[in-house]
């Protein structure tokens, strides 16, 4: 059973933006002189973080809020000081918080203590075993971070190692489950290498498989325009025999040609497919996804559950009332906000309905009984393209204070509600949330 003065502690504190002045209804300051908080927040439809804040979110206030999540470190903390201590970033990490730099850094130095040379690893455990190396989002995300802080002549020899290695000669990976949306976001990231560390040294060498690629998405739309021309396929590992015809794959789908054929444009070259007719491919399939979300979606702007796919599924109670509903929360949807693909009022009922029907804590993800972070920056992403800096800080302060474990900030890939404990070992991805999003705030 949890103390009672961890209630207190969690939420009677004085600051500039969580205070003793935010005002809370009877009903929550009933619920939160409760002795077991968790039991409420768990059933708590609206984040009682996010309720509390007056104007935008501060990152100490936040860190006073509750007990940091704790567990062993994924690597040698010394190791990582030491990396830490040679990193040469441009821009520098300065972001305006000391603790938000060191979890840059951190970030930065556990793609080194986590790759095997160039050999990418999802994490530590049962995350490092063999099966798990293929991950597309390992090489996105490492590929993003590096870039973002001028690390590029590191981020091409792993980019360039990963297309080599994982992409099959019909252009599909070399994993057992890679969701359409990853096809997407590797020609995407391909493109944002190019646009921030040039074309030397890999483009060259790795314009087949990115063909290939792109080609593979243009067969899987040529099938699907048999029908109502929605790309049907895996959306995730995990779910990977649930497939359908989700929006977040069809989204990052056009995302993906659409950044692959501006990239063959300014790099002068000429793809197996011509420019005009994958351009002519991503316009119908924006307008065949869209019509398929406006179908799908309810009329009424306040009703919460949006189905992430056309095939129909049981309404959920709330974001975590089912396996699917949690999904959609921790992952299709972030996915489809980071597109770009929505109109600003249907992403906005997006992120509205994860903030009304049980999404999040403090920001944080949260997926059946516990919180899971590591698809995180798309929904930062998503919040970012929004304008909604409130909501994006709120989000992004929340992970890096507990969902990184205190003093050496290993991110696992899931944390139990506070006082945090790691629920699965650490992971990447979820390490390289705040490498990612806090380059956004310089």
């Amino acid at each position: 059973m949890i103390k009672s003065s961890f209630t207190r502690r969690g939420f009677i504190k004085q600051g500039t933006a969580i205070s003793a002045a935010a005002v809370f209804s009877s009903v929550m300051v009933t619920a939160l002189s409760k002795e077991n908080p968790i039991k409420y927040w768990k059933e708590s439809l609206k984040d009682p973080v996010h309720r509390m804040i007056t104007g935008q979110p501060d990152l100490d206030s936040i860190l006073s809020l509750f007990p940091r999540t704790t567990g062993a470190p994924a690597f040698d903390p010394k190791e990582i000081a030491e990396y830490i201590k040679g990193l040469h970033t441009q821009p520098a990490i300065n972001t305006g918080h000391p603790f938000l730099d060191l979890s840059v850094k951190t970030g930065l130095a556990y793609i080194e203590a986590t790759f095997c040379g160039n050999h990418p690893k999802y994490g530590v455990g049962r995350y490092a075993e063999d099966r798990n190396d293929g991950f597309p989002p390992i090489i996105i995300a490492t590929v993003d971070a590096l870039s973002s802080w001028g690390l590029n002549k590191r981020a091409i020899e792993l980019f360039h190692y990963w297309l080599s290695h994982f992409v099959q000669e019909d252009g599909t990976f070399g994993y057992y489950g890679p969701s359409i949306t990853e096809y997407g976001q590797m020609l995407h990231t391909a493109a944002l290498l190019a646009e921030r560390a040039g074309t030397e040294h890999w483009w060259p060498e790795s314009f087949n498989a990115l063909d290939r690629i792109s080609e593979y998405l243009l067969h899987l739309r040529a099938s699907a325009a048999k029908e109502d021309g929605l790309i049907s396929g895996v959306p995730e590992a995990d779910t990977r025999k649930d497939t359908g015809k989700y929006f977040h794959n069809n989204a990052w789908a056009i995302k993906g040609l659409r950044r692959w054929a501006d990239l063959c444009e300014r790099q002068r070259v000429v793809p197996t497919t011509t420019l005009s007719t994958i351009r002519k491919v991503c316009t119908g399939l924006a307008q065949d996804t869209l019509r398929a979300i406006k179908h799908t979606w309810p009329d009424d702007p306040s009703d919460w559950w949006l189905p992430p796919q056309v095939e129909p599924l049981t309404r959920p109670t709330c974001l975590t009332g089912t396996r699917e509903a949690s999904y959609t929360n921790y992952r299709y949807w972030p996915e489809l906000l980071s597109s770009g693909l929505l109109p600003r009022d249907m992403a906005n009922r997006i992120v509205n309905s994860r903030l009304s029907a049980g999404g999040q804590f403090c920001g944080m993800t949260r997926f059946s009984g516990h919180l899971d972070d590591w698809p995180l920056a798309d929904y930062l992403y998503g919040l970012w393209l929004l304008g909604r800096k409130k909501d994006f800080l709120l989000s992004l302060y929340g992970h890096v204070a507990y969902h990184q474990a205190e003093g050496h900030l290993t991110a696992y890939e899931q944390v139990s509600f506070p006082p945090g404990k790691k629920m699965a070992d650490y992971c990447l991805p979820c390490q390289l949330v705040a490498a990612r999003a806090a380059r956004l705030l310089i």
